[in-house]
């Protein structure tokens, strides 16, 4: 669902073969039989820029953490059992890396069943572990914080390990592009913080152009970053004071130009800019695991979070300014950053009969 799983599938598939494996990403939701795959991914879709209840209302149902006993997703995940077996067999993989949760229950159940030989090492890209992530079958979790790692220790008997997130290498080091972002910041607002608006790939988000008005009017530069969503960037594109970017394809630039990112998920764009150096406030967030997310990462205080306007304002001033508060906060942002998931994995596979 959305870049953020691809993102990471990508980026390990890069590390695996730089240390001389084989890799090859698969997306579970193209096995699935029927159209169901793109059926349920454009029911997300929809659901999170149109019908935020409606996903809210389903995470509650079906994701939500509690001792309720709640519907699993593996009658669901099953139905590509064999396709994925197929693959695995076809391949000769030596293990098998979920890093979306409708996979890991996919991957728990063939375990649990002897229907998958290779050992799974579940990556959880999310920082607020839910339910549909879990299943005992799985050999290993490899977690974003410590913090999730104890939630997931508590509830599978797997062996349970923290790694921290997974960004490309290009995050963490000076960025070639940033300096034409500047000036391109230089030329739109001179003197005014550049502050990124992420709505993700899909452009899913709450009132972003209240938030952009909001903050152009208090002295900032909102970047508005709206992903693949071509009625969203039409329509904010005329607002003053504003820059509405193409789809960008500089990340690492743009990110290590800005001064703030505002986050509604939690996701991938989020965990980039803490490699970045990039101070993160979440307003807004997106219904379900979004929100839980950036509740997480606030109390983890690697970001703040802002509970309304005038909240989102301070929080700016105080992390666009040079000074001990924004130095804190990279620093324990970047902290978060601390294994090698795919050295990890392969310590999985050399330990498997395969």
């Amino acid at each position: 669902m959305g870049a953020g799983h691809d993102t990471v599938a990508r980026e390990l598939a890069r590390r695996a073969r730089e240390q001389g494996h084989d890799a090859q990403v698969v997306d579970l939701l193209r096995l699935l039989p029927y159209g169901l795959g793109a059926g349920l991914r454009l029911f997300y879709q929809a659901s999170v820029r149109h019908f935020p209840w409606a996903y809210a209302g389903l995470y509650r149902a079906l994701l939500r953490p509690g001792p309720r006993h709640r519907p699993s997703g593996i009658p669901l995940a099953r139905l590509a059992g064999r396709r994925l077996t197929d693959i695995a067999e076809r391949t000769g993989a030596d293990v098998v890396v979920p890093v979306f949760h409708l996979a890991a229950q996919l991957t728990g159940h063939l375990r649990a069943h002897g229907r998958l030989r290779s050992p799974s090492a579940v990556f959880m890209t999310d920082f607020a572990v839910h339910r549909q992530w879990l299943h005992p079958g799985n050999d290993l979790y490899l977690c974003l914080t410590d913090d999730a790692a104890r939630d997931v220790g508590r509830r599978v008997a797997a062996p349970v390990e923290t790694t921290g997130p997974v960004v490309a290498p290009g995050f963490f080091a000076p960025a070639a592009g940033a300096a034409e972002w500047r000036r391109r910041f230089e030329r739109c607002a001179p003197g005014r913080p550049p502050v990124v608006l992420s709505a993700g790939a899909w452009g899913a988000a709450s009132e972003l152009d209240g938030t952009a008005r909001l903050l152009a009017a208090a002295g900032f530069l909102p970047i508005v970053l709206c992903g693949r969503n071509e009625r969203l960037r039409a329509r904010l594109a005329g607002l003053p004071g504003t820059l509405v970017p193409d789809w960008v394809t500089d990340m690492p630039g743009l990110l290590r130009a800005a001064r703030v990112l505002v986050d509604n998920a939690a996701g991938q764009t989020a965990v980039q800019a803490l490699a970045s150096g990039l101070p993160v406030v979440g307003y807004r967030p997106l219904p379900g695991h979004g929100a839980e997310g950036v509740r997480r990462m606030a109390a983890l205080g690697v970001s703040e979070i802002a509970v309304d306007a005038a909240t989102l304002l301070c929080a700016l001033r105080r992390l666009s300014a040079d000074g001990a508060h924004r130095d804190r906060r990279i620093a324990r942002g970047r902290e978060l950053f601390r294994g090698d998931v795919v050295a990890r994995v392969a310590a999985l596979a050399r330990m498997s009969p395969v």
